[in-house]
């Protein structure tokens, strides 16, 4: 059975991006990057919001090219190798490998894919996020913590739900990023 993983690249202030949209400031550097490949390496599938596919899709054709640094052409090779389902009722189709547009996020066809994985699911956008985390779904936070103050923007949590968690591991980097891993306590 694989779990389903929420990780995300978050302010210190609990932003994916800021007022503006932005989200440079939250660029791993080569130690971070990967980190955060070794943890999407049991990751067979993707559920992604529509806007978190159209920053996620550059991955397509990103890291391809021989020049490009070992740890982007591995995550290019994860990213490319697992399956991805994007839901989202404006896109109609979807042009990374392995990929399909589903319309409606189903709670239930999520526990069943879980039950019937060997591998874990990751998912990524706050908005879908938060469907998962209503519904019961979110088993592992991987939060990665950047020393950065966004002041508003795109919360990493946009629920309304009570979450008590269990702290399961942390690592600091020397950039300043903290890893926060926690499960939950129910």
């Amino acid at each position: 059975m694989g779990k389903l993983i929420y990780s995300m690249i978050e302010s210190l202030d609990s932003y994916i991006a800021d007022e503006s949209g932005g989200f440079g400031w939250a660029e791993p550097d080569e130690a971070v990057h990967s980190f955060i490949n070794d943890l999407q390496r049991p990751v067979g599938t993707y559920l992604l919001g529509r806007r978190m596919y159209e920053v996620m899709a550059a991955w397509d054709t990103m890291g391809t090219s021989d020049d490009a640094p070992a740890f982007i052409r591995d995550f290019a090779d994860l990213w490319r190798g697992a399956d991805k389902v994007i839901y989202s009722s404006m896109l109609t189709d979807v042009h990374s490998p392995r990929a399909r547009v589903e319309r409606d996020f189903d709670p239930d066809a999520i526990r069943l894919m879980k039950a019937e994985s060997a591998r874990d699911i990751s998912i990524g956008g706050p908005t879908l996020a938060a469907a998962a985390i209503e519904a019961g779904l979110v088993d592992e936070y991987q939060l990665f913590v950047v020393p950065f103050v966004a002041g508003g923007g795109l919360a990493t949590f946009a629920c309304g739900t009570r979450l008590d968690l269990d702290l399961v591991e942390e690592r600091r980097f020397p950039s300043g990023f903290v890893y926060l891993d926690y499960c939950s306590s129910s």
